[in-house]
């Protein structure tokens, strides 16, 4: 059996989080909608009727740590991989000794580290063994695996999502590792004051191994008192857990996720969650242009005529990101997502152009009438221009004419904001036409 860590590794040499990786169920802290009692994951893990699963969600959630307990408790054959540093040819090793056990009797449990590190031809490599059912497959990874694992490959796993854990279940991780003396750090005899405790788990964002990372550190480098005790206080916390480390891959679904929450906030008209969503991506390291595209996409489809300084600041903030690029630009992007988000809100002239369009795909041919067509060359020979009415040679500077063979209405302005001036005064202009 191949495991997670070497055997020749002592306990006491490992790292805080893998001296507390859970042994049984019972000890497994979150993802209680997965694996909470009655759910189907446990039911599979107890009856040990476990068939190739996918695991995947952001780092020290317990993705790894559930893939080994069921390794333990499974009575099949275990082996690993990483996919960052298997090869075709480590995986058909695999594979092959997989099938030369099951030949004996012996079904092989393999667990892939970071799937989506496996190109699609090692995906493929993997497929008829698990299609077979020649392997037990588990494959973890923090990225969503419709982006990275091939459509087939993911049809023959179970797939089960972990989330960041609550605060309530770090906080029964961190309790459990200052006092336990043999896993844990009960032999440290450590303080934590409440200003760190809070601190170390406000920070973790949900990351398990990264609060253990801390706590360890914490530990390992604070001296004993004349007491004999080890007091952590809010300023080792900091030191040792330092800055809040943002998930956020610019290759990844999570970049999609954070855009999308992004408009909707300017859409829903909350500057407050636009703010927050602009900032995280920034931090995590974001092209500003991008997001200056989307201000100006949303000031046009979301905002349009019923505010039309909306476009004005968002092309100026898209301008001033050229300009002055981080982080000052952050300042002229923020005033623009809050003017939009605050803005009234119009998309008549996006569902305008999108109507248009449909029209000119699945509507009637339409020719340029002749009067429209330019008549610089052709006005005497071929008719170009003649009969076409000027329109500002008229009252009210509008005359009535043919702009467009068998007319449809595709712009509707609403009643927000500035769109309600060009809806009274598109009224009153269609009111004077003798069709549509």
């Amino acid at each position: 059996m191949t495991g997670l860590f070497p055997e020749e590794t002592p306990l006491k040499d490992r790292p805080l989080a893998a001296r507390l990786a859970p042994r049984t169920l019972e000890e497994f802290a979150g993802q209680t909608a997965i694996l909470g009692p009655g759910k189907m994951l446990r039911r599979l893990i107890e009856a040990d009727r476990v068939a190739s699963l996918l695991f995947f969600g952001p780092p020290g959630t317990g993705k790894t740590a559930l893939a080994r307990l069921i390794a333990e408790r499974s009575k099949a054959r275990f082996e690993s991989l990483n996919a960052v540093a298997a090869g075709v040819a480590d995986l058909k090793k695999a594979v092959e000794t997989a099938r030369m056990h099951l030949g004996s009797g012996q079904r092989t449990l393999l667990l892939v580290d970071e799937i989506h590190h496996f190109n699609r031809t090692q995906q493929d490599v993997l497929l008829p063994y698990v299609e077979r059912g020649d392997v037990i497959l588990i494959g973890l990874t923090t990225e969503n695996p419709s982006f990275y694992v091939n459509a087939a490959l993911l049809s023959r796993f179970t797939v089960f999502e972990f989330q960041p854990l609550p605060e309530e279940h770090l906080a029964s991780i961190l309790d459990r590792a200052l006092s336990d003396p043999e896993r844990g750090l009960g032999q440290y005899a450590l303080d934590l004051e409440p200003e760190a405790r809070a601190h170390l788990l406000n920070t973790a964002g949900g990351d398990a191994r990264r609060l253990l990372n801390a706590l360890e550190l914490a530990a390992l480098t604070t001296p004993l008192g004349m007491d004999g005790r080890r007091r952590i206080p809010l300023a080792v916390a900091e030191e040792s857990i330092q800055r809040r480390s943002v998930r956020y891959d610019r290759s990844s679904d999570e970049h999609y996720d954070h855009i999308s929450a992004f408009i909707k906030s300017m859409r829903g008209s909350d500057p407050d969650a636009a703010l927050y969503w602009m900032a995280k991506m920034l931090e995590a390291g974001e092209d500003p242009r991008f997001i200056a595209r989307r201000i100006l996409i949303c000031a046009s489809e979301d905002v349009g005529h019923a505010d039309f300084r909306a476009l004005l600041i968002a092309s100026a903030a898209v301008r001033a990101v050229e300009f002055l690029g981080m982080p000052e630009c952050r300042i002229p992007l923020a005033q623009a997502l809050t003017y939009i988000a605050c803005a009234p809100k119009s998309n008549a002239a996006y569902l305008a152009v999108d109507a248009a369009f449909r029209e000119v795909r699945q509507g009637p041919r339409r020719e340029v009438p002749l009067h429209l067509r330019d008549a610089s060359m052709d006005k005497e020979s071929r008719g170009h221009g003649k009969g076409y009415k000027y329109a500002h040679d008229f009252p009210g500077h509008f005359v009535e004419q043919e702009y467009f063979p068998d007319p449809v209405r595709f712009y509707e302005p609403t009643e927000q904001g500035d769109e309600a001036r060009l809806a009274k005064r598109l009224k009153e202009l269609r009111g004077k036409k003798t069709r549509p």
